[in-house]
């Protein structure tokens, strides 16, 4: 009788299986980069920013833009650096990215110069929407909207106090 009821607790080995592998894909999804990969985009950040701060990379585009690098994300096995780049100005955005990514191989290699790493990693170039994404939401707490929102906030607060 033993075995046949620790048989009728046993999960099915493929349900069993599935549960698993769904509770480590969310947990996937959801993980904060780890030290080590803030640690190695913030050096990388720091080597792309002086490379091209320097005018080290050959290229006409590139030579008249000052580009700024505010972030380096880095993948969790560390073999890809996805740089988020924007020209100062915000002008001309498409073909400072192609130039960026026509030097792709030079800029890699002089990453790994600069950088201790045991693999040199692949480096992706994106548009940094940062800086529009603030103006989005400046101009949103602007809106008369969100202000009338706000006052009557205030008024319902005043009310309750008074009271």
């Amino acid at each position: 009788m033993g075995r046949q009821a620790a048989a009728g607790r046993r999960k099915d080995p493929v349900q069993f299986r599935e549960s698993k592998m769904a509770r480590h894909q969310s947990a996937r999804t959801v993980r904060a980069p780890s030290q080590r990969a803030l640690r190695v985009g913030e050096v990388i950040r720091h080597a792309l920013a002086e490379i091209l701060s320097r005018g080290e990379v050959r290229d006409e585009v590139l030579a008249s833009h000052v580009v700024t690098v505010p972030e380096v994300r880095m993948s969790p096995d560390m073999r890809l650096a996805t740089a988020y780049v924007i020209p100062l100005g915000g002008r001309d955005v498409g073909p400072v990215l192609e130039a960026l990514e026509r030097n792709q191989r030079f800029i890699k290699g002089e990453v790994a110069r600069r950088i201790n790493l045991r693999y040199a990693p692949d480096i992706r170039f994106r548009r940094d929407d940062t800086f529009e994404e603030a103006s989005r939401i400046e101009a949103l707490l602007r809106s008369e909207k969100v202000r009338r929102d706000l006052e009557g906030g205030r008024q319902d607060k005043d009310d309750r106090h008074d009271g």
